[in-house]
This record gives C-alpha cells, structure tokens and sequence, in this order.
C-alpha cells in the first residue's frame, strides 16, 4: 500500500487486492484504511467497489483500526472552518431508522443560549425525512460554506451551523452508494468524527451501542478533550433497534471521555423525575413539520420533545464543561448532576433565550458572546 495519506497510482485498482482481503475476512490496519478511504474520496473508485468496501467491513464487524483510518482520509479533505477553543458539537450519526424530531439541532439553540460555543454538524436526511441542514433551512437559518463568516458566527454570536455537504465535497463520491444501499454503513459514523471546526468536546448519539467505546477511543487517540458517545434504548417499543440520542423511552448508555479517563455509566429517565415515553411521542415529518416543532419548542410549548432536548442538553452541558464535572459515573451524584443541568437548559425555553438565538440568527445580527447571567447560574455564582 501506499503511504498514509495519499492516493495510490491506478486508483480503484489499487482496491482489487484490499477487496479481496476483506472478502476473505482479514481486517487493514489504519494506514491501509485511510489509503482505501482515500481511493474512496479521490472519486477513484467505481460503485461497485465502494458497495463492496463499505458492506464487507459491515458482515464482518468494523474495527478501530479501519474506523481511524477513515476519519484519517475524510478528515485530510474537509473544508476546515477556524473554530474557538471550548467550542462544542452535538450530533448523531442517523441510521437509527425511528425518524426522531431534530434532537441535537435543538439542544444547539439551548446551549448557544446558555453561552456555550457550538459548532453544530448536520446532514441532510439520509435516515429520516429531515435531516439538521433541510429543518434548519425551513426555519429560516441561513447555511453558510464561507469560513470566514462561520468563524465570524462562532466568535460574535456563539453559535454556527456546519453543514456537512458544504465541508465534505470528497463524500459525494459515496453519496449515491449511499443512497441505493439503504443502510447504515461506516460511513453514519465518520461524518459526527470529523468536525470541520476541529472541536475536542463532542456529545455524539450512536445508532449502536456496540459502537461507544470504539467511537471514544477514535477520538481521544484524534485528541479530544470530552467526549460523551450516548445510545438510547427503546425499552418501551420493545424494539432491538436504539436511538442515536439520549431517550426517555428507556434506560441511555454512555461511554465519556473526561480528564483522559473513560467512564460507563447508564442514565434512567425515572431518575431524572421524567416518565417514560414511547418513541412515537416524538417522531418527525418533513423539513417545515419538523421546522414548525422546533419553533414551538423554542416559545415554550411542553411534551416529550421538550423533555427530550432537556435531558439531551443537559448531558452536552456536562461535556461543554460548563456543568460540574463528572466524578461519580453513577448512582445518584450522577442523576442529580444531570437535573440541575435540566433546569438550567429549561430557564432558556421558559425566558425565550433560546428563542431568541433562533431570531437573530434569521436576522443576521449578533448573539451575545456570553449571557453572564446563564453561566454565572451553572457555576452556581
């Protein structure tokens, strides 16, 4: 193979030998996977071999190693923004298949308002009928691909949304692959890995549990500071199939990275003082469905969306730093950490705050940097 990072001569025929190693069960090392991703996003590869690629990685199980290299690969060819240092990202990688409301698009507003830095990544719909990009642009968000306006956004107003098709052009070599295969692939898995902002504190939703411990390690051997990879069981739809957020339908998962430590821990809805509720309580629709919900949960309306996002941002909260630090991975220190951060992340639906992140962003005018009241409130001066 050739070295790591660049594309070998011939292109996809330099895949005919990797292919046939898969095929027989081997796994490539990271500098293999980041060679054959590489291929992959050079556009080098033909259809077939990237279905091939991605599937016969999925039959036989990923593994670290191939993961590594392909964020390696993806993240050589982003279009980078200049991003601030303590800023955050929430996202889930889909392929949960339940068609959710847009969970972390809305905990981007809750947090921005509280005065955490975001640098939002999304996606249009791949798994459901509305991804972050297509609600956000039915709410009247202006998607920008300049980085010196996103910079401008993440320094003057907090907040700023990256969409994923705009930082990523290598990925549409895959896109349609994507599209006709139907299912999840390694592919859900790289876009919430590689951040064009370069953050180091991520909450990421997984659509396996399976998945946490190897989306951690990625990303603390990539250098990141807290990592939070969560999945959401659906003990009350009795349905194998989990959610890529924190849920209240039944007990959530955690793998966290915090002072270069990783802990496990499992959070209950019931704990939290939040009833359990069925995932149907907050499926989607459509962009403007979606848009129209995310609205009214930013004027105040209640119900499962709401307590969603609370009990969402409250964990983001956790990772942004600006709630107390995690040091018992269980039990009740845990539960309570987690119902102070909800109160602080209600305050901003119940005062219009977070509304108003929403207003000025469609306005185009700034954001304050900080709301000293907000942060002064969490660190409980």
């Amino acid at each position: 193979m050739s070295p790591a990072g660049t594309t070998p001569a011939g292109g996809g025929s330099a895949l005919k030998p990797v292919l046939a190693r898969l095929a027989a069960g081997e796994r490539l090392a990271e500098h293999e996977s980041e060679v054959a991703f590489g291929v992959v996003m050079e556009g080098a590869a033909t259809a077939a071999q990237i279905a091939a690629l991605v599937m016969a990685m999925r039959v036989r199980g990923e593994t670290v190693a191939e993961l590594e290299g392909a964020v390696r690969a993806m993240r050589a060819r982003m279009r980078t923004v200049p991003g601030v240092a303590d800023a955050i990202d929430v996202c889930g990688t889909g392929g949960d298949n339940h068609g959710t409301l847009n969970v972390s698009t809305a905990v981007a507003f809750v947090l921005a308002a509280l005065g955490v830095p975001v640098a939002k990544h999304g996606n249009r719909a791949l798994s459901s009928r509305a991804g972050a990009s297509d609600t956000l642009e039915a709410l009247g968000v202006p998607l920008h691909d300049d980085p010196a306006v996103l910079e401008r956004l993440l320094q003057e107003q907090g907040i700023a949304f990256l969409s994923a098709p705009l930082h990523h052009p290598a990925m549409r070599h895959a896109a349609p692959v994507r599209a006709e295969l139907g299912t999840r692939t390694i592919f859900n898995l790289l876009g919430p890995l590689c951040n064009p902002a370069g953050v180091r504190r991520q909450m990421i939703g997984l659509f396996d549990a399976r998945w946490a411990e190897p989306v951690v390690a990625v990303l603390r051997r990539l250098g990141a500071e807290r990592v939070w990879a969560v999945h959401g069981n659906d003990a009350l739809g009795g349905s194998a199939q989990g959610l890529d957020e924190l849920t209240l339908a039944g007990p959530s998962d955690v793998v966290a990275l915090e002072n270069g430590e990783v802990h496990r821990f499992t959070i209950e809805p019931e704990r939290l003082g939040l009833a359990r509720r069925p995932v149907s309580d907050i499926w989607g629709g459509d962009a403007i469905g979606n848009a129209e919900a995310l609205e009214s949960l930013l004027r105040g309306a209640t119900g499962a969306y709401r307590e969603t996002v609370l009990l969402n941002a409250s964990a983001a909260l956790q990772v942004s730093g600006k709630g107390n630090m995690l040091r018992t991975p269980d039990g009740e220190a845990l539960h309570a950490m987690l119902r102070e951060g909800m109160a602080h992340a209600a305050r901003t639906l119940d005062d219009g705050s977070a509304l108003a992140v929403l207003e000025r962003l469609r306005a185009g005018s700034d954001i304050p940097r900080e709301d000293d009241v907000a942060i002064g409130a969490i660190h409980g001066g």
